[in-house]
């Protein structure tokens, strides 16, 4: 059960990040140079808290 946990947080930490960024670039009123980083960044940072949690609630 804890695989389809990880999935789903997973899908929606995607949605998150992109929504993030999408959200800084409009308040920056430009394109970031390195896009890619920095949603990888976002990514990461929320994948690793998030996980972490959901391991630690279903241990």
């Amino acid at each position: 059960m804890e695989i389809v946990y990880f999935t789903l947080v997973a899908m929606l930490l995607y949605l998150v990040s992109d929504r993030l960024l999408r959200g800084a670039e409009k308040i920056a009123g430009r394109s970031f140079e390195h896009r890619s980083l920095i949603f990888f960044f976002l990514l990461l940072v929320l994948a690793m808290s998030s996980f972490s949690l959901i391991q630690h609630l279903t241990a």
